[in-house]
This record gives structure tokens, C-alpha cells and sequence, in this order.
């Protein structure tokens, strides 16, 4: 029983950045940058994996370096996932 346990907690794990990497590309429009903060303000459509509306809100950028690569009124395709408990743009490009 404990092989099965460790083989599927295996399986668990290694799947989990296959998954990460398959959250659907999300339009937005940059509304605001806090590069001190890291942290990007986008109004956004739904974010189907995280199973919310389109609005305006702020979020953690896993990589500060990605803020420098756009700017307020860029329209822009994002990813967003749950990292630590909190909503984090993974990939952002113009």
C-alpha cells in the first residue's frame, strides 16, 4: 500500500508543472505598475483555471523583471495561477 501511496503522490507532483503550464493566456489592458512592490494592476477578462469574472485587480508578478517589459494602456495576453495562496501573473506578453 505504501508503494501505491508514493508512486501516486509521485504522479501528483511531477504533473503539477505540466498543469501550471497549461493556464489559458487571459486579455487584459496594464492599468497600473508598482515595481517596488512587484506588482501589476490589469483589467482583465475571465480566468477560466481560476474560475473568475473579468474585472480590474492587482496582482503579484511571479518575476518583478516582467513588469519592465510593458506599461500602463498596453494591451497585453497573461497568465495567472495560485502560487503560495496568492494570485500570481506567471506570463505576461504584449
Amino acid at each position: 500500500m505504501r508503494t501505491v501511496l508514493s508512486a501516486f503522490a509521485l504522479t501528483a507532483l511531477l504533473a503539477s508543472p505540466v498543469l501550471a503550464q497549461n493556464a489559458p493566456l487571459v486579455s487584459a489592458t496594464v492599468k497600473k505598475i508598482d515595481a517596488e512592490q512587484g506588482k501589476i494592476t490589469l483589467d482583465h477578462g475571465p480566468i477560466k483555471n481560476l474560475d473568475m469574472e473579468g474585472m480590474t485587480m492587482v496582482f503579484k508578478a511571479a518575476d518583478p523583471a516582467m513588469l519592465k517589459t510593458v506599461k500602463p494602456g498596453d494591451k497585453v495576453k497573461f497568465t495567472a495561477e495560485r502560487v503560495n495562496g496568492q494570485i500570481t501573473v506567471t506570463k505576461i506578453q504584449k
